[in-house]
């Protein structure tokens, strides 16, 4: 990410522009990825099988003809959820694999991708440190605070 304290600014800007293009890149496959991609993955005990799309979302189950009838229903719940947990795992490995380590600071895409950071929290994380340098050179930092987003949401 740029250094928005050093010398040349200009420069800073640039590395900032070069920055966010290559993680733009990277966000345009995923987004062909979450259209394309698909994940299978079966059972230990082969009783079932299981697609998930590129966004680790299930779409398809399909059970062995005969083998999951004999299984008792909490044996076959435990193996629908163990199956599901690692068809999910797999599907989200793979996305996090194609995005890579971020040259961004504040920017954790696999995070995202998983639902364990919020899209807002990682936007202020990006553009914070920017609107710091801002206010060190007498520039109000122009977002809302807390008090005026309860005010007007």
């Amino acid at each position: 990410m740029a250094d928005w304290n050093s010398a040349d600014p200009a420069q800073a800007a640039e590395d900032a522009f070069a920055s966010l293009e290559r993680e733009t890149r990277k966000l345009a496959d995923l987004g062909k990825h979450w259209d394309e991609a698909a994940t299978v993955v079966r059972a230990k005990d082969h009783s079932l099988e299981m697609t998930f799309d590129g966004r680790g979302e299930l779409v398809d189950l399909t059970f062995n003809a005969a083998k999951y009838r004999a299984m008792p229903p909490a044996q076959l719940a435990a193996v629908i959820i163990e199956t599901l947990r690692a068809g999910r795992e797999q599907a989200q490995q793979k996305m996090a694999e194609l995005m890579g380590v971020g040259d961004i600071p504040g920017l954790d895409l696999d995070g995202l991708v998983s639902g364990q950071v919020r899209p807002d929290e990682m936007l202020s994380a990006l553009i914070g440190p920017m609107f710091q340098t801002l206010g060190d050179f007498g520039i109000d930092d122009p977002r809302p605070t807390k008090r005026e987003e309860r005010r007007n949401g």
